[in-house]
């Protein structure tokens, strides 16, 4: 197995962990708006997730861009650009004076994660597929005569 076959199923599993992230983050959002949960413990409980989930998703676009899988990585660049603008203007943490506030922005922005992961799960799950049934296909060794 290559090593960008290993990428591919090491991203399929990171993208489905990412995807359940997503949407734990608007389930949770979704209790704090019908108020089953206060501010401080969704803050305490979300920000906790916050910078993993920003480090796997840099951690995957780096991989991509070194291993040389383009489309993969520019797949992963809009995100990882969002989440870079985040850090830089130190938004990327959930306030708790300010969430109720913000909420429906909090909430668009997870619905459109839970699509980005969602899409990019069956994206690496067809590169998957088809790096490994390119690989069985090719000869290892190609023998030159001379």
């Amino acid at each position: 197995m290559s090593l960008v076959a290993f990428l591919y199923i090491l991203a399929l599993i990171m993208s489905g962990v990412l995807l359940f992230g997503a949407v734990y983050f608007v389930i949770m959002l979704t209790d704090l708006e019908c108020d089953y949960i206060n501010p401080i413990d969704l803050a305490n409980n979300l920000n906790t997730y916050v910078m993993p989930e920003m480090a796997a998703q840099m951690f995957l676009f780096v991989t991509f861009l070194l291993v040389g899988e383009w489309m993969s990585m520019l797949l992963n660049l809009p995100l990882v650009a969002w989440n870079i603008l985040k850090v830089v203007n130190a938004r990327q943490f959930y306030d708790a004076t300010e969430v109720f506030r913000t909420l429906p922005k909090h909430k668009r922005e997870n619905f459109v994660k839970v699509a980005f992961y969602l899409v990019c799960f069956f994206y690496y799950l067809y590169s998957m597929i088809i790096t490994l049934v390119n690989e069985s296909t090719t000869p290892d060794h190609q023998h030159v005569s001379f």
